[in-house]
């Protein structure tokens, strides 16, 4: 058996066809199934159901295959090891974030992680905080930026700083000139404009008004923070969203509601006993000189 049986098997799971696994490897077709039969023969199984259309794992077939995506995730891990370079003139890193961090944090991070160390490159993602812990299990992340709460199995996370929210609306809104903190009772009668619901700031906000027993007038959902903030500087909507976004934009205001909205953890994350790279480590530095800011 050799490391290449294994990769060879994956990608015929994976597309569920061996023409397209074959393309996906750039080898030939029956070169790609006489190894899958080998591999078949040096462990005594059937690992591929092929009288479908769609060929298959059987159970042996995915009990083997589970095993063999850690092996190959440890085996990439190791690579990475053994190529890390400790002065930092060179190296990747794969970083995702959840994304209100994107309006405010990512832009002075990335800088000034650049200027400290021209040599290392990014890969940057806004992704949801399901997804970031998944794929920092499966090792196809680094590094991660979220919220505190429960976490998945062999995610370790690093309290950074605490995030608070308030309403916010434009220099034209009735709201612009209250002087103390607003009852979150007159939001009934005023229309928002929220994050979709798949962002964790809105779950965040749906948990306080349900708390405080209020149903908002929710006029408009938005899947763009920019967007947000468009709709709110030209018209009557009134918004949530972090105070350090806020603070980037003079002509809007933020405006404390009463009760007020709890505030939140912002924690790094990475996956439990991986292998951190010197860049990993550079990284984690910047971002808690930068996180003391805040």
């Amino acid at each position: 058996m050799e490391l290449r049986h294994i990769k060879y098997l994956l990608a015929v799971a994976d597309h569920g066809n061996f023409t397209r696994a074959a393309e996906s490897l750039h080898i030939s077709q029956p070169t790609l199934s006489q190894q899958i039969k080998q591999l078949e023969r040096t462990l005594g199984v059937i690992l591929l159901d092929r009288s479908g259309r769609t060929v298959r794992l059987t159970d042996a077939g995915q009990a083997y295959a589970a095993h063999a995506r850690l092996a190959l995730r440890d085996l990439d891990a190791g690579e990475r090891a053994v190529h890390d370079v400790q002065d930092l003139s060179r190296g990747h890193l794969r970083v995702a974030m959840t994304p209100t961090f994107t309006a405010y944090l990512i832009g002075p991070l990335v800088h000034r992680f650049r200027d400290a160390h021209p040599g290392i490159t990014l890969a940057v993602r806004e992704t949801t905080q399901d997804r970031i812990e998944a794929d920092l299990a499966a090792d196809r992340l680094d590094l991660g930026i979220a919220f505190a709460g429960a976490h998945a199995a062999g995610i370790e996370h690093t309290a950074l700083f605490t995030e608070r929210l308030s309403l916010v609306v434009g220099s034209d809104h009735p709201f612009a000139a209250t002087p103390r903190a607003l009852p979150v009772q007159r939001l009934t009668t005023a229309p928002l404009g929220l994050l979709s619901g798949d962002f964790a700031t809105r779950v965040h906000i749906d948990r306080y008004f349900e708390d405080s027993g209020v149903v908002p007038d929710i006029a408009v959902e938005a899947n763009s923070i920019s967007a947000l903030l468009e709709f709110v500087r030209r018209g009557s909507l009134a918004t949530v969203l972090p105070d350090a976004i806020t603070r980037a934009h003079p002509d809007l205001h933020p405006i404390p509601l009463d009760p007020p909205l709890p505030i939140r953890t912002v924690e790094l994350l990475r996956r439990h006993s991986a292998y951190h790279s010197a860049a990993a480590r550079a990284f984690i530095t910047v971002l808690q000189d930068i996180a003391r800011e805040y």
